[in-house]
């Protein structure tokens, strides 16, 4: 049986691993085996493919974008089994007019009795669909 995380771990590892998410991979031993994805645009189950969509990320990330940052603005407990994380993600695509996407959002992470994260919930400040129509407009 693995120690108990404190609440306190959980969110310095978070702390630890969001920022540099889009080039490098986060801590997985704070997440159930069975953990919950959704945002705007995807929702799945289970471990592997949570280790997936953080790939895709990154991937993408270096791809598509010259620049590209995730700041964390804070996280912090909000509730007896909830902890939530406030950012943006702000970049610019490799595109000649250099097209800027920024948009603010935040994680919404539920954790269980053993203080691991079974459910990450992501909301974002506008629709997918404005946040690509960044990517076309020029200046």
């Amino acid at each position: 049986m693995a120690d108990i995380l404190q609440i306190e771990q959980v969110i310095q590892i978070l702390k630890q691993d969001l920022p540099t998410l889009f080039e490098k991979d986060i801590s997985y031993n704070i997440y159930t085996q069975d953990i919950y994805f959704q945002d705007p645009v995807n929702k799945f189950k289970y471990k592997f493919n949570y280790r997936i969509i953080f790939w895709t990320l990154r991937f993408h990330a270096q791809l598509f974008f010259s620049q590209i940052a995730f700041d964390l603005h804070e996280v912090y407990q909000s509730a007896e089994d909830t902890i939530l994380a406030k950012w943006t993600v702000r970049g610019i695509l490799r595109v000649p007019w250099q097209a800027k996407i920024f948009f603010n959002g935040y994680s919404t992470y539920k954790f269980n009795s053993d203080n691991l994260i079974y459910e990450h919930i992501d909301t974002w400040d506008r629709q997918p669909g404005e946040i690509l129509k960044q990517f076309i407009q020029k200046g």
